[in-house]
């Protein structure tokens, strides 16, 4: 019963990575389509969004089948728990990049505001969060967790210089309003999609130290 309850557990992990790759994927896909141009692109998003969220729904189900079937305690309970906290922000990860594709289609209909530059760079930071936040649970390492957490101020730099190097164009040109508030609303849901990683990262730290660091920034920022 063990050793299936240990394949049932590996199964789940299998899901969440596929779940994470297609979420990363898609925050790829948003921004390329905001960088090249290329509207062709978001079709594919759209397809990958339902299986996001079928995916939601499978892993939530398994989850609380593998409850219900082997009654875990301990260890085995919390991992079951962090992976349905997991799924969630995933889905949420997915709709941030369904945004940002809402946005950057808008985006693309009129001239460019100016040279993407920060943007793709945070988009690329925050890929790697998620990658990582999702890395650090199946392979329970709270080292790389906590690195993930320390990646945040990252992203809230870029916010801040993406929202003040847009503010200056739309003051010296206010025709450019409605483009630069898109691009200023997509890093606001880059930003978000970060946000959604350190929840995993957090969700690892409890499942592999006991540790809820959730409200508590003086954990996060203690060196491991």
């Amino acid at each position: 019963m063990e050793r299936h309850f240990d394949h049932d557990l590996n199964l789940l992990r299998e899901k969440l990575n596929l779940m994470a790759g297609l979420a990363v994927t898609n925050i790829y896909l948003a921004i390329k389509i905001l960088v090249d141009r290329d509207k062709r692109l978001s079709g594919e998003i759209f397809s990958q969004e339902e299986k996001i969220n079928s995916l939601q729904i499978e892993i939530d189900n398994f989850c609380l089948e593998l409850i219900a079937l082997h009654q875990p305690v301990a260890a085995d309970l919390r991992l079951l728990i962090s992976a349905l906290k997991i799924s969630s922000e995933l889905e949420r990860i997915g709709d941030q990049a369904v945004n940002i594709t809402e946005a950057a289609l808008g985006v693309i209909q009129e001239p460019q505001v100016k040279p993407l530059v920060d943007t793709p760079k945070m988009a690329t930071l925050v890929q790697n969060m998620v990658k990582d936040a999702l890395d650090s649970f199946v392979n329970k390492n709270s080292r790389l967790a906590r690195d993930v957490l320390q990646r945040d101020d990252q992203i809230d730099d870029f916010k801040d210089r993406i929202y003040a190097e847009l503010e200056s164009v739309m003051t010296e040109d206010t025709s450019t309003i409605p483009r630069a508030l898109q691009l200023i609303m997509i890093s606001r849901h880059l930003e978000r999609i970060a946000d959604h990683s350190t929840n995993i990262a957090e969700d690892v730290v409890y499942l592999v130290e006991g540790k809820d660091i959730r409200h508590h920034q003086e954990e996060k920022d203690r060196p491991s």
